[in-house]
């Protein structure tokens, strides 16, 4: 009798256990959909791993404001600078992948940094997810007034013949404006002599001033002192001739080097973020592009408004990532 009872225990210890053992995960895995199907049901922060002011958060702002209105659900902004690009990039990296902290992402954080940092502490690739790209922006060449020189053949010609006795400035190591003409330099075989600044307006008040020969700057801003008269153009470095400059010639087009490099802005999520969550912030974000408000104020502003689906995207950011990490080792171009 004891015996029996204690079978009879016994049985429904074990059928308890069981039942237990197999609603606990199905329980995880309603928790887990009941979260994403919720999403998003609280405020969503995008960094901004810049100061305010500049591409990043123009682009960070802009998309931030319309996918609120969008989605009905408020989108905050921070701005969280330091070392170039590489702790607000970092952070939104370590973060939770919940679909609740979004990067605002470049070319140079994303593709350049891979090459300028040998400890980088993110993985572009492997780190991030691509949400989407929203416009891309060529860059300048500019040369002084008053530089005997008219066009980028005779910049690379004269380079040759002096190596080191032309200068172009920067908005500092590591940055758009280092990083291009470097490269530039490298295919071209030619040593002109590298001064960086502490921002981009520095080096325009020496550029105008004429103690700096050369200095490339994004087009949208450059185009101020081309229209004005005050700098000579001599090549854009996208991959066909910018509407603001439609009489200034492609880098490729001048024959000197085959190099393009456009200055692309989007939204990244942490890799691990859930494919649903992935899922509604690319459908929401690519409806927000693609809205014609949108598209114009990129046009007005200088920009190339983007259309590019996930696999493209994904491809384009890949792509550039190969190529910019070598081309910038292959120059020995360093960020310090």
């Amino acid at each position: 009798m004891i015996f029996k009872t204690h079978s009879r225990q016994l049985c429904k210890t074990l059928s308890m256990l069981l039942i237990c053992a197999a609603t606990l995960p199905l329980s995880s895995m309603s928790q887990a959909q009941t979260t994403s199907s919720n999403y998003p049901n609280k405020i969503i922060k995008v960094i901004v791993p810049q100061p305010p002011g500049g591409g990043f958060d123009f682009v960070g702002r802009l998309l931030a404001d319309r996918l609120g209105k969008q989605m009905g659900q408020g989108f905050v902004v921070e701005n969280k600078p330091g070392s170039g690009t590489l702790i607000g990039t970092d952070f939104v990296a370590k973060s939770a992948p919940d679909g609740y902290t979004l990067l605002t992402g470049s070319i140079s954080n994303i593709a350049l940094n891979p090459g300028l940092y040998r400890n980088l502490p993110y993985d572009s690739l492997k780190d991030f997810e691509a949400l989407g790209l929203a416009v891309s922006y060529c860059y300048t060449l500019m040369a002084r007034k008053d530089l005997p020189l008219s066009t980028l053949k005779d910049v690379m010609a004269y380079a040759k013949a002096n190596p080191g006795k032309l200068t172009y400035a920067s908005a500092g190591n590591g940055s758009g404006q280092h990083v291009l003409p470097a490269a530039l330099w490298h295919l071209a075989g030619v040593n002109i002599t590298h001064v960086p600044y502490r921002g981009a307006q520095a080096a325009y008040v020496d550029l105008l001033g004429g103690r700096v020969d050369l200095f490339f700057d994004l087009a949208p801003t450059a185009r101020v002192q081309v229209d004005a008269g005050t700098v000579k153009a001599l090549a854009t470095s996208g991959s066909t001739r910018n509407s603001m400059h439609p009489d200034v010639p492609t880098i490729a087009e001048t024959g000197v080097a085959a190099l393009e490099l456009e200055s692309w802005f989007g939204y990244f999520a942490p890799s691990k973020t859930p494919p649903e969550v992935l899922a509604r912030l690319r459908t929401e974000l690519a409806r927000v592009i693609a809205a014609p408000d949108v598209v114009d104020t990129f046009r007005k502003a200088g920009g190339r408004p983007m259309n590019l689906n996930a696999e493209q995207t994904r491809a384009l950011v890949q792509r550039d990532v190969d190529r910019w990490t070598k081309l910038i080792r292959d120059a020995d171009i360093k960020a310090e």
